[in-house]
Parts: C-alpha cells; sequence; structure tokens
C-alpha cells in the first residue's frame, strides 16, 4: 500500500475535533471556453415594445435607443444599444387576427360553396345570430346561380367595332352576414358586417368574403393603437427618440 504525504493547513480555531480529508485523483475537468453574449430578437403584439420598457426602462440608456414607426406596415421595432452589434431589438406588429385570417375576409381567398358551408358551421361561435349561421350553411349547400349575360358586337362600315360584354349573377344567397370576431391578433371582438362575392365561370363558382366595415375600422384602429403605444412609451422613456419611416 501507497502512502501520500498531504500538507493540511489546520484553522487557527481548531479545537481538536476530527477533520475530514478528501483526495481527488485524476485530471481536472478543463474550463469551458467562455461565450459571446447572444444578440436578443422578439417579435410579439403591438404593444411588445411598452411591455418590455416598463420592466427594464431603468436598466437601459435611452439616449442609445430609438423607435421606428411604420404605419403602412403597422409595426414599430424599440432597439436598445443602437451602435452595439449585441443590440437588443423588440417587435411589436399589428397583425390581423387569426379568425379574420381563416375567413379569408377582404384577401384574395376563394372558396368553394361547399367548404364555405363546412368551414361556417364549424365557426359557429363566432356568429352574432346563430339562425342565420344555420341558413347560410344550409343555403351554402345547395349553392344555386343564375347568370345572365349580354353580349353586343357590330362593326361600321368604316371600320369602327363595338364589343361589350357583361355578366350578371344571380344567386339565393343572402346580401351579407354578420359575424363578432377580433380584427386584431390580441384585442376584443367586433360586430362585422360581411358580403359573399359570387364569381361563376362556366360551372365553376368560386366566392369571395368582403367587409367594407371591417377595412374601414382597421384603417381607423391602425394609426389610433400606434398613437396610443407611442403615448405610453413616451410617459416612462421621454429619452428614447421615436422616428416614423
Amino acid at each position: 500500500m501507497s502512502e501520500n504525504k498531504l500538507n493540511v493547513i489546520v484553522p487557527k480555531d481548531y479545537n481538536g475535533a476530527p477533520i475530514e480529508v478528501v483526495l481527488r485523483e485524476g485530471e481536472a475537468p478543463v474550463a469551458l471556453d467562455p461565450k459571446e453574449p447572444e444578440r436578443v430578437v422578439i417579435n410579439g403584439t403591438i404593444d411588445a415594445p411598452i411591455r418590455w420598457l416598463e420592466k427594464r426602462v431603468e436598466l437601459i440608456n435611452q439616449k442609445a435607443t430609438n423607435i421606428i414607426v411604420n404605419r403602412d406596415k403597422m409595426r414599430m421595432a424599440l432597439t436598445i444599444d443602437e451602435t452595439s452589434y449585441y443590440q437588443t431589438e423588440i417587435n411589436g406588429i399589428l397583425q390581423a387576427s387569426k379568425e379574420m385570417q381563416e375567413f379569408g375576409i377582404n384577401v384574395e381567398k376563394k372558396w368553394e360553396p361547399i367548404k364555405l358551408s363546412k368551414f361556417i358551421k364549424m365557426h359557429r361561435a363566432f356568429f352574432t345570430d346563430k339562425s342565420q349561421n344555420m341558413m347560410l350553411v344550409s343555403t351554402l349547400k345547395n349553392f344555386k346561380a343564375k347568370v345572365n349575360q349580354d353580349i353586343e358586337r357590330s362593326k361600321e362600315e368604316n371600320g369602327s367595332k363595338v364589343d361589350n360584354y357583361s355578366q350578371v349573377v344571380d344567386s339565393n344567397l343572402p346580401k351579407s352576414f354578420k359575424l363578432n370576431i377580433p380584427l386584431f391578433k390580441g384585442f376584443a371582438c367586433e360586430e362585422i358586417e360581411v358580403e359573399i362575392y359570387a364569381d361563376v365561370d362556366g360551372r365553376d363558382v368560386s366566392l369571395s368574403l368582403v367587409s367594407a366595415g371591417a377595412n374601414e375600422a382597421i384603417e381607423e384602429y391602425k394609426n389610433k393603437v400606434i398613437d396610443e403605444q407611442l403615448g405610453a412609451i413616451r410617459q416612462i422613456a421621454p429619452d428614447i427618440v421615436i422616428v416614423e419611416v
């Protein structure tokens, strides 16, 4: 049995009690290389910048911070430590709600009548009038349309030509229906009136959902919401520069 000699330093106030000495053998673990800080980018709803500032405004240098506002794209970008490679960026985006996107209101989304019927049936909760939902589901299942076409063609002796075409679609669909859905992600529900537009091409029928009221409300809310956010930011961080683009 081999013997190892150890030098043990005894505390000054040692009272004679036994002392346990632990001897570890082998190679010591290699220390990990230090890592560089990571750049932080957070994307959230339109109130993300103010929510971040409410908790951390005392930790930042406001003179090295900026906010870029783009009303057309409905977004705000808060940048902290603007000259640093490891700057922090908090993006607040005012985006259409999941419900508006799924219904395809005011976009180029096209519906087949039977598919729209199934979709509306499964989303009855968003209808202000449940009986209207049932009626619309039944009507879409049995969609009927009459197409009236007027074609006028003529050619004058002097070479002038007339070539006019018009098409009117008469269907059994209601003129409009009402939904109670949020216009923006993270916002409360709004009651909007939705119209159904039918496009008939031979035997192919496609439907689209249009709401002039929703479009008008979005334009009004867009500026109102952004102004409210900027006002709140100026209250708690008055030295942050705000730039509109």
